[in-house]
């Protein structure tokens, strides 16, 4: 950056600049919007500015994520304890509803309850009634 702020730099200072912006930037920040800049210490202070955002959005993001795994892979454990205990018939039965669930916990109560219940009328009454159907 010293080098690179002498007078006789200029041109080599803007094109590293474009260089940044256009090429390694979004290269390594895809789906980020890149504010534009003109020169080297525009993009130093962008980005002492927009890392602490970026990061906090690449968090929640993963965050998102993994609920969202989480939550496909519960659906999945559900709906083969269900066909175990209840049959075929009321996994085609349930499995729309369980799709339908968003909280890891109902999901997780629902395990409970195919323990709990030998009926699976009764266990799709339940689940229907927590999921608000």
């Amino acid at each position: 950056m010293e080098w690179l702020q002498a007078p006789e730099q200029t041109s080599l200072r803007r094109a590293f600049t474009v260089w940044l912006r256009r090429v390694l930037l979004p290269a390594r920040f895809k789906g980020v919007e890149i504010p534009p800049v003109t020169e080297l210490q525009e993009v130093k202070t962008m980005l002492a500015e927009r890392v602490k955002e970026w990061t906090m959005e690449w968090k929640e993001e993963g965050l998102q994520q993994g609920l969202r795994q989480g939550l496909e892979s519960e659906r999945r454990m559900l709906g083969r304890l269900v066909k175990r205990r209840y049959g075929s018939g009321m996994f085609q039965t349930v499995s729309p509803l369980l799709g339908e669930i968003r909280e890891l916990n109902l999901l997780e109560i629902a395990g409970e309850w195919v323990i709990e219940y030998d009926d699976g009328q009764v266990f799709f009454e339940k689940l229907k009634e927590a999921a608000g159907k």
